[in-house]
């Protein structure tokens, strides 16, 4: 009967630890989540949780930073909203320094930094995706710096 137990309990064990999601899981995630953003597949609406925080970090002319929140439905609205005139611009985002930290509970920070195509400075730019459940990736929170002051008055 222990032996039975016993080999129930290490299967359990294993079996659970087969399911974490690792840091290569992530990083294919993002790397999804560009391949969306960039071929401005409608995908990509669906890769944010509902309650994601969305975080821009304007970059002002004088260097100073402000920071805005904005909500998932009003980004995703918004994104709607500019992808039309980024396709016909055929307007893309290439991230290097790429890093994935695990935060715990199948949640990494994916942090990067980000070229806008046709410049060549760099921003700072991360985000954090979790594993639910059933096994969809999510993006939970979204930080990115931008010169585009589209969000500025964002609450």
């Amino acid at each position: 009967m222990k032996k039975i137990l016993f080999t129930l309990l290490t299967f359990c064990i294993l079996a659970g630890a087969s399911f974490a999601a690792t840091s290569q899981d992530a990083l294919n995630f993002f790397n999804k989540y560009v391949n969306a953003a960039n071929s401005y597949n409608p995908l990509i609406t669906t890769m944010y949780s509902p309650n994601a925080k969305i975080i821009r970090q304007i970059v002002k002319p004088d260097g100073s930073v402000v920071t805005r929140e904005t909500n998932t439905q009003r980004y995703i609205s918004e994104m709607r909203k500019g992808q039309a005139v980024a396709k016909i611009r055929q307007y893309k985002n290439y991230y290097t320094n790429i890093t994935v930290t695990s935060l715990g509970n199948n949640t990494f920070k994916v942090s990067s930094l980000r070229r806008p195509s046709g410049e060549t400075y760099k921003l700072k730019a991360y985000m954090v995706v979790k594993q639910q459940p059933n096994g969809k990736w999510v993006i939970t929170e979204e930080m990115m710096q931008t010169k585009v002051q589209m969000l500025i008055n964002a609450k």
